[in-house]
């Protein structure tokens, strides 16, 4: 079996990172990605997918993207189930990322100038990670 996802797209906001009660963080956002063919009219359409990090990779994202920011991410597609409050039954797909590139330069004077443009967030081992 093979679950392996890469996407190419802008932040629709800013990363939110919480820590789950086992002190772990996980850092959420949305990824805008065009289609790669137009409608009938010649629009673009755009999938807005939600992606997952966790660890040291989540508080690096939290970091150092924003919103706007085009960035690669390399991941899994996740499939989960949960029960509302009222007793209604969801299914969530979101990625889980594990290693996320970016592929535009920061805003000059913002925090993610110190971080190269093509340069990884994260992916592999901490050792892998460039700063």
């Amino acid at each position: 079996m093979y679950n392996r996802i890469i996407l190419i797209g802008r932040l629709t906001r800013d990363p939110e990172l919480r820590y789950v009660p086992s002190g772990a963080p996980v850092a959420s956002f949305t990824l805008a990605v065009d289609r790669p063919f137009r409608d009938q009219q010649g629009n673009r359409e755009t999938d807005f997918i939600d992606v997952v990090a966790w660890r040291r990779l989540a508080e690096q994202v939290s970091q150092y993207m924003s919103k706007g920011r085009m960035v690669a991410v390399e991941g899994r597609l996740q499939i989960r189930s949960y029960e509302t409050q009222d007793g209604q039954k969801r299914k969530v797909a979101e990625v889980v990322a594990d290693g996320i590139r970016f592929l535009d330069k920061a805003r000059p004077g913002a925090a993610e100038a110190a971080v190269p443009a093509e340069e990884p967030v994260a992916g592999g081992t901490d050792d892998d990670v460039p700063f």
